[in-house]
């Protein structure tokens, strides 16, 4: 199975799921150890001058600081993207999701998810409408991917994402870039580190990637399309803990071009 079926599988499984009724309440989250944790377990970062984008990709954030970026791709689980907000809502955590819009996650979602982007708290960028290989569509081709979502992204949560897109599978070339840019994503958005949840994976394998990969500067690349990733996010808190990091948004570090 490729990674397509597998989004198909996930968000019809997801869907159905979520149609069958609500989600059994979940406790707090308490950290691994089960030990009380403060509130908000997750402050926000302290105020800092916002470093500008350079020319190119962005697969990094700035030198000097303890910022991480936790970006969460896809959407195809509306049970999984309601635990990624909870999991925010309950621990102050700050995300940047990367929308396919074509999946009814986002829809199931908005009401819930549209407050926590106002208040900066999650940030939206485009991850195109279907989630395909750019670099192997016409111009016109791109330019309606990318745009299709960005309408989506305005008239369903006030933002566009610009100036951040990531390209599916993290495939870019000149002319993605150029038709991207024409729309006013002037920023490929690519990672450094990730927790291995783009194929089906076992939560010990995403908490050994996480702890591999949770550290300052890290641009962290995760997916709201699989359960496995959801039953580790109390070690996430652990690692965030004990290595004082600063979960950021995008936009908390820094300063798009123009």
């Amino acid at each position: 199975m490729d990674r397509r079926q597998l989004l198909a599988v996930l968000v019809a499984g997801g869907a159905m799921a979520v149609a069958g009724g609500a989600a059994e309440a979940q406790p707090p989250f308490t950290g691994s150890a089960g030990e009380p944790l403060p509130a908000p377990l997750v402050p926000p970062p302290p105020p800092r001058s916002r470093t500008p984008i350079g020319p190119g990709p962005l697969s990094a954030l700035p030198a000097g600081g303890n910022e991480m970026a936790l970006t969460i791709d896809d959407g195809a689980s509306p049970e999984v993207l309601g635990a990624y907000l909870r999991f925010a809502r309950d621990t102050g955590t700050r995300l940047t999701f990367f929308v396919t819009a074509y999946y009814p996650s986002w829809s199931i979602h908005r009401d819930e998810l549209r407050p926590m982007v106002e208040s900066g708290q999650i940030q939206l960028g485009n991850h195109t409408w279907d989630h395909p290989d750019l670099t192997k569509l016409s111009a016109g081709a791109v330019a309606a991917q990318l745009e299709r979502a960005k309408n989506y992204l305005y008239e369903n949560f006030g933002t566009d994402g610009t100036p951040y897109f990531r390209p599916p599978y993290g495939r870019h070339n000149g002319t993605v870039d150029q038709v991207a840019a024409d729309l006013g994503y002037t920023v490929p958005t690519l990672w450094n580190g990730e927790i291995g949840d783009a194929v089906i994976v076992t939560e010990q394998v995403v908490a050994q990637m996480a702890r591999r990969y949770f550290h300052p500067r890290a641009i962290v690349l995760g997916h709201a399309n699989q359960m496995s990733v959801t039953r580790v996010f109390d070690q996430y808190l652990d690692l965030i803990r004990e290595r004082d990091l600063a979960l950021v948004t995008l936009n908390d570090v820094l300063q798009p071009p123009g």
